[in-house]
């Protein structure tokens, strides 16, 4: 006899239907978890390229003082603004010359099209500039020239603004990169770094004598001690000549090598490059201990003389 009642206890398949609906519930909410999640992530990359992005409408407009006196909290946001601004312009202006710098030295222009004259490409970076970018010919050099002395002191922690840096750069034409960033230092030193101004850099400069003479490879302080030594009229510390006997004691040691070598004789000069060579070799450095303790020697020597 059937019964009335059904309870569905006896339905196996009831159960295994409702994970499956509970499995679907949980895999909708963490992909909607994980929706939510990548949203709110653009949503801050997007609000951070924003508050970053350069652009006329991140100046505030030019508006009358609030008042006398110290600036209002809107004043000082206004001049926060500003002053973002103007060090922006200060990095794209060597973000120019570098990638100007960058486009000439690979000829990256030379499968583009002349604006204005579209049957050939452009055959230099100064004209692609002109036409391109309405640079003159003379600014493009002045970036490209400009660009890796900025670089430079900013890696020292030196803020050289574009404006200083236009002063050197005919200094790095005449003389070479190390000598004009020898300048700012030679100003830095004597100014203070804080203190360094387009005018005080552009005086040095023309105090430069025509004649000048630099060693091309010397590093940025050893210019700027030359230039320092050149404009105080003070003469540079002579070598101290060689002695007589010295000189004798090595050209018989010349000949020694020279018979050693099976050679004829050697010069001196010959003696002094492969010294020096030696001297400056990184992978052996026995001539530069040597040498080292030589000098130690001889400075513990001259002062025990000095001593009473």
């Amino acid at each position: 006899m059937s019964s009335g009642f059904n309870l569905g206890w006896g339905d196996e398949a009831e159960p295994e239907a409702t994970a499956d609906t509970l499995n679907a519930v949980d895999a909708t909410r963490d992909q909607h978890r994980q929706q939510t999640h990548a949203a709110e992530i653009e949503k801050a990359v997007a609000d951070a390229v924003e508050e970053i992005r350069p652009g006329l409408d991140k100046v505030p407009d030019p508006v009358e003082p609030a008042g006398e006196g110290a600036l209002t909290a809107e004043e000082r946001e206004r001049l926060r603004q500003c002053n973002d601004a103007i060090d922006l312009h200060e990095t794209a202006w060597f973000m120019l010359g570098k990638s100007l710098d960058t486009m000439a030295t690979g000829r990256l222009f030379r499968d583009t099209r002349h604006k204005l004259e579209p049957e050939r490409c452009y055959e230099t970076i100064e004209e692609w500039a002109v036409v391109e970018k309405g640079i003159s010919v003379s600014k493009c050099s002045q970036y490209r020239a400009a660009w890796a002395i900025g670089e430079i002191l900013k890696a020292r922690g030196l803020d050289a603004n574009p404006g200083q840096v236009r002063e050197i750069v005919p200094v790095r034409k005449a003389y070479g990169l190390n000598a004009a960033v020898g300048v700012y230092l030679l100003v830095a030193e004597v100014a203070g770094k804080d203190k360094v101004t387009a005018e005080r850099l552009r005086e040095t400069v023309k105090l430069l004598p025509g004649d000048l003479q630099l060693i091309e490879d010397d590093d940025p302080e050893a210019m700027a001690k030359v230039i320092k030594g050149v404009l105080l009229d003070e003469a540079p510390a002579p070598l101290p000549a060689l002695s007589a006997p010295l000189r004798r004691s090595v050209d018989r040691r010349a000949v020694d090598l020279a018979d050693t070598l099976g050679r004829g004789r050697i010069p001196r000069q010959e003696v002094t490059v492969h010294l020096l060579e030696a001297f400056a070799d990184p992978k052996d450095t026995r001539m530069f201990d040597l040498l080292r303790e030589r000098m130690e020697k001889a400075t513990k020597k001259a002062k025990r003389k000095q001593l009473p």
